[in-house]
């Protein structure tokens, strides 16, 4: 799942970025159609086959931050329309700067990260919920050092994720996706609701919540999730951003999904 951030990275984006965090269309009422937890939409109920799913986002935010995500997910005991044992592998880089107080002048953070996750996820008629559990390295320097800054260098986390999607009617969806690793005690949350305007295509509010031990934010936005590009599905977002150290500013972020 992750998406972008500021002064410390969100993670899934996601995503998630993890997001960080993941993406779909349609009316989860199809048998063979399962949900998409990076976008919040539906997987196209046309090929039962596929076993992988890869997942791209990229986030960019006022207060000086950007990032991008890449996540790989396989199923690797059937296909990944039906329940089963999951394998994750993300990956997340970006930077950021903020006014370092401590140092009287501007600091600019660089930040690498990579996971393995192994989960399971629970498919129904209407709803899909998923949980993994594995580790991350994350990697974080500055430009200058900024003693007031605990966030640095590089170390290994235990790292927890979980996604759900569901749709309570035939022309709504819910989703929502949450991760937490133990190095810097790293946190990402998302959760969107949205109302089918096309078919497959849901527009909404999103919110998320993220941070580290140095950092804060929360956005509030709207997001346009179930776009097609060929075989490639498409989520864009965008809304308000504040964040403890950079305060008020505005956030971007598209997401895209394709399955094999």
């Amino acid at each position: 799942m992750r998406t972008a951030k500021t002064p410390r990275i969100l993670l899934a984006i996601a995503a998630s970025v993890l997001a960080a965090s993941s993406v779909e269309a349609a009316d989860l009422a199809a048998t063979n159609a399962t949900a998409d937890w990076y976008t919040g939409a539906q997987a196209q109920p046309v090929d039962d086959s596929w076993a992988v799913a890869v997942d791209g986002s990229t986030s960019v935010t006022s207060n000086s931050s950007a990032f991008g995500s890449l996540t790989i997910t396989a199923s690797p005991g059937g296909p990944a329309t039906q329940s089963g044992v999951r394998v994750r592998v993300e990956g997340v880089a970006g930077t950021y700067s903020y006014p370092g107080q401590a140092v009287a002048t501007r600091v600019t953070g660089f930040q690498q990260e990579g996971g393995v996750l192994g989960g399971y996820e629970w498919i129904w008629r209407d709803a899909a919920l998923a949980g993994y559990i594995g580790f991350n390295v994350r990697s974080n320097q500055l430009s200058v050092p900024d003693p007031g800054n605990p966030v640095v260098g590089t170390g290994i986390g235990f790292r927890v994720a979980a996604n759900f999607y569901a749709n309570p009617t035939d022309r709504t969806m819910v989703s929502a996706y949450g991760a937490y690793s133990t190095k810097f005690n790293a946190y990402y949350s998302r959760f969107r609701v949205g109302y089918m305007v096309a078919d497959g295509v849901y527009i909404g509010p999103e919110a998320l919540f993220l941070g580290d031990d140095f950092f804060r934010q929360y956005r509030i936005g709207a997001h346009l999730t179930g776009l097609a590009l060929g075989p490639v599905q498409l989520a864009v977002a965008a809304g308000y951003v504040n964040d403890r150290v950079q305060k008020s500013g505005y956030y971007s972020s598209v997401e895209a999904r394709a399955n094999f």
